[in-house]
């Protein structure tokens, strides 16, 4: 299994965004934000960000970036950015156009959010918008190493803006391995839900693992960004349209996507963390999903339990509701889910009704169009909104 940037062979990536309001009066004021924050945009009142801040900022929490590398010296990211290893070994340096590009803006959507709080940055993917069968890695897959790195370094949150598989069903073992170690830790993990939603709609791991928080896509009105995957697999949604996020060469740029989505999220639970130290991730997820805007029907794969309310989640997170999960030993068989009888490699399938693609009324013709496309979209890419880059 390749390493991915939204989908498993393949990446997709989403950004996110969220500043630091200063706040003028007698009253006392919150604590200072970050010299050089992000700017912002509509994310930072559809996040309920300001009433978030003054509560907390993100003060003694690590969120690890799992992404393509962050560049410390940019403005947004001086004196917070911690850099581990590069598990995807390819040779690629700090400079390089291929690195640091999308892991430069998610780490400053973390901190557009959490302005306190500190990045760990592990690189597991790049930042090519498409690769061919040659990337295929044999061994752990980077991302797996990079969630154990952040287990055993103190990660507080694991933020990780990738994902995809080329046909939506597979998993990697030692992605599940590694990711229940994490949740053994007490780690939250956030994922991005995928930007497929307009195209083929397929699964995106590790946003489909058990345990991972997924998280869609919504636009400035609060409803569902047209690329969003739709999946059973989300658990709520934060904005991921024209989000003004860090570029590795300097200055900002507005990024679409899923990944600016779950970045901002990440930053969400680096609040309600700093606020509550003492929160598992079944509460943090409990947390969201109680606190979010709930759609008409409650939740849906559109978005999950709905958009993120960051200034309930805080709040709440005073005083959460018991966490009465527990792990458990296993004695069936070696299966994700009985007694269906799915191999243990392969997701069940989901139901995707409100996403229709219409292939059945197509010619020969056409199957061997998308055909082609399937094989060159075996690889990683990351499709370009129009107006800004998606995540």
């Amino acid at each position: 299994m390749s390493v991915r940037r939204h989908t498993g062979a393949r990446l997709a990536t989403a950004m996110t965004a969220v500043v630091l309001g200063s706040v003028l009066g007698v009253a006392a004021a919150p604590p200072a934000a970050a010299a050089n924050p992000t700017p912002t945009g509509w994310e930072a009142k559809a996040l309920g960000l300001a009433s978030a801040q003054r509560t907390s900022q993100g003060e003694g929490i690590k969120v690890a970036v799992l992404d393509s590398g962050v560049m410390t010296n940019h403005v947004a990211l001086n004196g917070k950015v911690t850099t581990g290893p590069d598990f995807l070994k390819d040779g690629l340096q700090p400079g390089d156009p291929a690195w640091g590009g999308h892991g430069t803006a998610m780490a400053s959507d973390v901190l557009k959010v959490a302005p306190k709080a500190s990045i760990l940055s592990v690189r597991v993917i790049d930042d090519k918008e498409d690769h061919g069968p040659g990337d295929f890695k044999q061994g752990a897959s980077p991302t797996s190493q990079g969630i154990d790195y952040a287990v055993d370094h103190g990660a507080d949150v694991i933020s990780m803006s990738l994902g995809g598989e080329m046909f939506g069903d597979s998993v990697d073992e030692d992605e599940v391995d590694a990711l229940a170690r994490a949740a053994q830790k007490g780690i939250p993990v956030i994922a991005s839900a995928g930007n497929e939603g307009d195209m083929f709609n397929d699964a995106s791991y590790p946003a489909g693992y058990p345990g991972v928080i997924a998280v869609a896509a919504t636009q400035q009105d609060g409803s569902r960004a047209e690329f969003s995957t739709v999946r059973t697999y989300n658990s709520v949604a934060a904005p991921g349209v024209a989000i003004m996020s860090a570029k590795n060469t300097g200055g900002y740029e507005p990024v679409n996507g899923t990944s600016p989505a779950a970045a901002l999220t990440s930053g969400v639970v680096a609040l309600m963390l700093s606020h509550n130290d003492k929160l598992t991730p079944a509460q943090v997820r409990t947390l969201l999903t109680k606190t979010a805007h709930h759609p008409a029907d409650g939740r849906n794969a559109l978005v999950g339990y709905g958009p993120i309310d960051a200034a309930a989640a805080v709040r709440a997170s005073a005083k959460p509701p018991a966490d009465g999960t527990a792990p458990v030993k296993y004695t069936g068989k070696e299966h994700l889910a009985t007694p269906d009888g799915t191999p243990k490699t392969q997701h069940p399938p989901l139901e995707t009704d409100l996403v229709t693609i219409g292939l059945g009324a197509a010619g020969v013709g056409l199957l061997m169009v998308i055909g082609a496309v399937l094989i060159t979209r075996a690889g990683r890419r990351r499709t370009a909104a129009a107006g800004a880059p998606r995540g």
